[in-house]
């Protein structure tokens, strides 16, 4: 932990944690010892994050959110208020599965909208967007729109988040910044400026 860190004096943020520069973790928040929090990030009220959980540069996690142990989250993510994580996939009170954690990653850029609920074992894409409420049970492609129960895509959106719409050649516009996208092969590419 650095100078450059606000912990508000309600959160318990366990001895060997690692917080970067320049983020704030609010009131009622527990941090375990092991937990690793990147730069820049904002960490909500009443949330959790369990040992060995890596979190990236630039995250926002909102309120009432827990996360544990087998969770990865990268850099720019957004975690909406109360979205659930799970990391066993039959739990029992009365059987130790702690041997059997499934790994669950959210990449870079994407947004979990409040509610929604990450069945362990997948991977959330590159700046996919996951609607609110959604319970995602399936890998979500990179740049995917993905929301219901259980979530199914339901088109693309850029990194600003803008819904893309493919013409014929599978070529799209952000309305928001004008990037390019291509749709290719059911997987959509953002065009690099030439």
């Amino acid at each position: 932990m650095n100078d450059h860190v606000f912990i508000h004096s309600t959160a318990v943020v366990d001895e060997g944690c690692l917080i970067g520069e320049g983020t704030k973790v609010w009131h009622f928040t527990h941090l375990m010892s092991r937990a690793i929090i990147g730069n820049d990030c904002i960490i909500g009220q009443n949330v959790f994050i369990d040992n060995d959980v890596v979190i990236g540069q630039g995250v926002k996690i909102q309120n009432n959110v827990s996360i544990y142990k087998g969770v990865e989250i990268k850099d720019a993510v957004f975690v909406g208020p109360s979205v659930v994580f799970t990391n066993v996939i039959n739990p029992r009170s009365f059987v130790e599965r702690k041997n059997e954690f499934m790994s669950t990653r959210v990449c870079e850029g994407a947004s979990l909208g409040a509610n929604a609920t990450i069945v362990c074992g997948i991977e959330i894409g590159a700046f996919a967007l996951v609607g609110a409420g959604a319970v995602v049970t399936k890998p979500v492609k990179p740049f995917a729109l993905v929301y219901g129960q259980p979530a199914q895509q339901y088109g693309w959106v850029s990194k600003m988040g803008y819904r893309l719409t493919f013409n014929e050649k599978g070529e799209a516009l952000c309305e928001g910044n004008s990037e390019a996208y291509l749709l290719k092969n059911d997987h959509v590419y953002l065009v690099p400026l030439s």
